[in-house]
């Protein structure tokens, strides 16, 4: 029969002092492992605190759990352990809830883009797209929800800017083609023959585009008078022979007022240059504008002066058209030529509903 030795106090003492360390040892693994934990964990809460992504979970009552980020202008504190019947917009309220009453009762994810009013008495509308998720336990059972909603606003607006746009460009392509249609048919009515035709219309259609030029540079706003008057006799400013003289207040045009206008400078100008100022070396154009007298509108006035003599006006030709019948018809400006023996003198009153109040 054999006898079992005790153990020492020092064989009990060591064997403590190992089960100490492995402790330690375990207990600085899980310390290294819980500050990694919590450095991923700051940076998934520091990106989701500068994207435009809320994550949430909520319980089966839809009582919120854990959220990332402050949102229907409250702080997390605030919606913690409320439902979405107290936090919730009325006006959104149904749809989301229902989402997620189907998301509970099927296990299946749901997807929307809802709209809520948000800021102070609702005066703002934020849309969300919004992606909703059952939550299980280890069993399998669904617990809860978990939700990320992504607030996609600008992207909403931006559609829906262009989505103006382009009725915007559909609207002014087809003023656009009826105003080609409209000068072709002038220009062949009164063009004595196709080189001729050619020709007129090549002109105005450069002079419709030396108009759109600027407003499109203006991002279709409006145009510059000062500009567009300089657009139009630009080959004789660009002479340098002191022909032409500019003077007026800085004013913009709305863009129906712009072309027509533009249209109407340039068969004043063709005029001119066949058989006005522009056609002699001294002869002098002055353009000048300023607000007309009563206030309410721009007179403009081209005077022609040193050229040949204006004979009396037998007939009516295209570009009489275009400065008087069209620029009354299109933008209701009052047009006035007098064709003084010493030059042609044309008053262009332009109506204040034709100006922009501010560039």
């Amino acid at each position: 029969m054999t006898r079992e030795v005790p153990e020492t106090a020092d064989a009990e003492l060591g064997r403590l002092r190992e089960k100490c360390r492995q402790l330690e040892a375990r207990n600085g693994a899980q310390a290294w492992e819980l500050n990694l934990l919590r450095a991923r964990f700051a940076r998934y809460e520091g990106a989701l605190r500068g994207s435009h992504v809320t994550v949430y979970t909520q319980d089966r009552d839809l009582r919120y759990t854990s959220v990332s980020n402050p949102m229907l202008g409250r702080a997390i504190d605030e919606i913690l352990g409320v439902s979405d019947d107290e936090i919730l917009p009325p006006d959104g309220r149904d749809a989301i809830v229902t989402l997620k009453r189907e998301a509970l009762a099927s296990g299946l994810a749901k997807r929307a883009e809802v709209s809520l009013a948000e800021g102070a008495n609702g005066a703002a509308l934020r849309w969300h797209d919004l992606h909703i998720e059952p939550l299980r336990n280890e069993a399998g059972d669904i617990v809860g929800l978990t939700c990320a909603s992504v607030d996609v606003t600008e992207r909403k607006e931006h559609e829906a800017h262009l989505r103006l746009l382009m009725r915007e460009l559909t609207h002014r392509s087809k003023n656009l083609l009826a105003v080609i249609q409209a000068m072709a048919r002038q220009t062949a009515r009164h063009a004595g023959s196709i080189d001729g035709f050619l020709t007129q219309f090549g002109a105005r259609l450069q002079a419709l585009a030396a108009s759109h030029d600027l407003l499109i540079r203006e991002s279709w706003h409006g145009a510059s008078i000062n500009e567009l008057i300089r657009s139009q006799l630009a080959a004789y400013i660009e002479r340098g022979v002191g022909q032409v003289t500019i003077e007026g207040p800085e004013l913009a045009l709305k863009p129906e007022a712009a072309q027509n206008l533009g249209l109407a400078l340039h068969e004043m100008v063709v005029n001119s240059a066949k058989f006005g100022s522009l056609s002699v070396p001294d002869g002098r154009v002055s353009v000048t504008w300023n607000q007309h007298q009563d206030g309410q509108g721009v007179a403009l006035e081209w005077r022609e002066q040193s050229g040949p003599k204006v004979k009396p006006r037998r007939k009516r030709g295209f570009g009489s058209l275009v400065i008087e019948r069209n620029l009354a018809r299109s933008i209701d400006a009052n047009v006035t030529m007098n064709f003084d023996p010493a030059g042609l003198h044309c008053l262009i009153i332009i109506p204040a509903s034709q100006i922009l109040s501010a560039r």
